[in-house]
């Protein structure tokens, strides 16, 4: 799969763009607040119908418009296909594919598969558990359409319940409608993750003794809320007790205590707890690691070859891993966004595309 080209009308800050890339490599250069990053958004946005940066879609209009648009046409392994996302200030955006209205931002999923690294990921090891959590979820989503609309309609229950809790005197008959609910897509969310960390374990786990010549093995658990229970709707009926369990607590507090919301992974080098007791550069490579194993992940599920972003992360990493990335990804498509041009970048993708950015206008 590769993306060969775009189109942004008002988009962040771009008045008109329209760009053709090159199929391998597209090195994106230019100095802080340039556009850069905007360019990486703009393509992540089709793949699943929102931004990697802002949830807030009016965020990415351009400032004095109403409205911007972002279009990409893609080829892929048995068809090529295009997606058009129209931003509104004060409406709902609307999608379409292959010039058909998409309903659901579930329909727009598999269609563009992306992964994208910045300095943020490099964090994750690290970082607090929503962090963790919004890596998995992105992934899910990407592939997974059934996990997009369970972990939708959990997200929509928790808030709905939440709110409830702030009243005086909650009626527990009303919120039994809305545990029901949590309990049956929670129960979803669960299996469809744990299984994902058990895959993604396996490649990131051969990824990592590659990276460090065999020295340590990688390996992910799964830290769930409420206890894994491997048939789903047993897993069902478990959560739902563990709601009413948790009733007082979750009154006292206003909010609720148990569910996925509170899921979290860990990393183990060696059988050491990288979060606790590794080194940043440890926690680093379990990054990259885990990053890659996405693309390897993808493949599998796929059959699709899905596109790279690495967003001013290179600098971030030292020669050593700078050099396995660049050897590992030679079957996918690569937009790196650069504030320098480096030599040995340039010298490690000699065929790269080259894109100077300068005040949203691409200027070569």
């Amino acid at each position: 799969m590769y993306i060969k080209d775009i189109e942004l009308i008002n988009f962040r800050n771009y008045d008109y763009l329209k760009k053709e890339f090159g199929r391998n490599v597209n090195l994106i250069i230019g100095s802080n607040a340039q556009g850069k990053t905007n360019l990486l958004e703009g393509i992540y946005l089709t793949s699943i119908g929102r931004s990697f940066r802002t949830s807030r879609d009016s965020e990415m209009v351009k400032f004095g418009e109403n409205q911007a648009k972002v279009k990409i046409h893609a080829e892929k392994e048995i068809m090529d296909t295009s997606i058009e996302v129209i931003l509104k200030k004060d409406a709902k955006k609307s999608i379409k594919k292959d010039g058909v209205n998409v309903r659901k931002t579930s329909e727009l999923l598999e269609n563009i598969l992306i992964v994208i690294f910045s300095p943020e990921d490099l964090k994750i090891v690290k970082d607090e558990p929503e962090k963790r959590r919004k890596f998995i979820d992105r992934e899910l989503c990407q592939i997974q359409p059934l996990y997009y609309d369970s972990l939708s309609n959990y997200k929509k229950t928790l808030v709905q319940r939440n709110t409830y809790l702030k009243e005086e005197n909650p009626d527990s008959s009303i919120l039994d409608l809305w545990d029901v609910q949590l309990a049956k897509y929670g129960a979803k969310i669960i299996h469809i993750r744990e299984k994902f960390i058990r895959k993604i374990s396996g490649f990131s786990g051969k990824i990592h003794s590659s990276i460090t010549n065999g020295k340590e093995t990688l390996f992910l658990e799964y830290n769930p809320n409420v206890l894994y229970v491997e048939d789903e709707k047993e897993q069902e009926g478990y959560f739902y007790d563990e709601i009413k369990k948790a009733f007082k607590n979750d009154f006292r507090q206003r909010t609720t205590t148990r569910g996925p919301h509170k899921d979290d992974i860990s990393f183990y080098a060696n059988g050491i707890n990288m979060r606790s007791f590794g080194s940043q550069g440890q926690q680093r490579t379990c990054a990259l690691s885990l990053k890659l194993a996405e693309l390897s992940l993808i493949r599998e599920e796929t059959g699709e070859d899905a596109i790279l972003l690495l967003d001013d992360v290179m600098s971030e990493l030292d020669v050593e891993r700078q050099e396995y990335l660049i050897k590992t990804l030679k079957e996918n498509q690569i937009f790196i966004t650069t504030a320098d041009i480096d030599r040995q970048l340039l010298s490690s993708f000699p065929e790269a595309e080259i894109i100077r950015v300068e005040n949203g206008k691409i200027i070569s």
